[in-house]
């Protein structure tokens, strides 16, 4: 896993410098329409007939290319390339998924309606992911598990270890294989992020870690697509990292 911040990614660089002018222009048609251009509409509620915002380079659903007319629903596996990007809603759930990752979307149990989920498991990649509050959800990664209620959580995900941001709300974050290690996490503002290791001493899996590779007009622009907005995000507030040193 890369434990460095990767905001000098092209594509993410663009995403986020549209974000910027999209909320720094929150009023003025022109810089709306800047925004529009880089980000492919602006960010509003999402139609119930559409499933994603913005699509980018690789990506497939249940291993077929995927377009914008792709439907997403519990169930899914969804898989970027090293040149893909998906940003995209489930129900009451936005996220974006980085390049080089694979999530599968669970589908709740004994329910008729096919965009609630369950619960998600990140095998390999990175995710930044919101969910609405009233429904508890289950994450699973190679090494952790997580329980969220009402919450905006980024995770990254490989063999060895999970990095997880709790970004606001409440999480439950347990080490698969050391059942000594378990935190719950209240936050309000990226207040502690975490590493979970897939190998480490009982009671010892799950250790401090920095702010990386999210921000929050990106927890803005999927907190849109369901229209909600992040408790600490205000327009003329800008910043691209939580108040607060690590």
């Amino acid at each position: 896993m890369k434990r460095y911040d990767d905001t000098e990614d092209p594509r993410r660089r663009v995403l986020v410098q549209a974000l910027t002018a999209w909320i720094t222009s929150l009023g003025l048609p022109s810089g709306l329409a800047s925004a529009a251009s880089a980000l492919g509409s602006v960010p509003s509620l999402m139609p119930s007939n559409k499933s994603i915002f913005r699509l980018n380079g690789m990506v497939t659903v249940n291993g077929i290319q995927a377009t914008m007319e792709t439907r997403i629903l519990a169930g899914d596996t969804i898989q970027t390339g090293k040149d893909g990007e998906i940003v995209f809603v489930v129900g009451g759930t936005s996220m974006i998924l980085r390049a080089d990752s694979n999530v599968v979307l669970d589908p709740a149990p004994k329910e008729t309606s096919s965009s609630l989920i369950n619960g998600l498991r990140l095998l390999t990649g990175k995710l930044l992911s919101v969910y609405g509050k009233g429904r508890p959800v289950r994450i699973s990664t190679m090494v952790a598990t997580i329980g969220i209620r009402g919450t905006g959580v980024y995770m990254e995900s490989d063999p060895e270890q999970s990095y997880i941001c709790t970004c606001y709300g409440v999480t439950d974050i347990s080490a698969i294989n050391d059942a000594e290690s378990k935190e719950t996490v209240s936050a309000t503002h990226h207040d502690r992020p975490l590493y979970i290791l897939g190998k480490a001493p009982a009671g010892a899996s799950i250790r401090n870690a920095p702010f990386i590779n999210h921000t929050d007009q990106e927890l803005m622009l999927i907190e849109s697509l369901v229209g909600r907005t992040p408790p600490f995000v205000f327009p003329g507030n800008l910043y691209n990292a939580p108040r607060r040193d690590y």
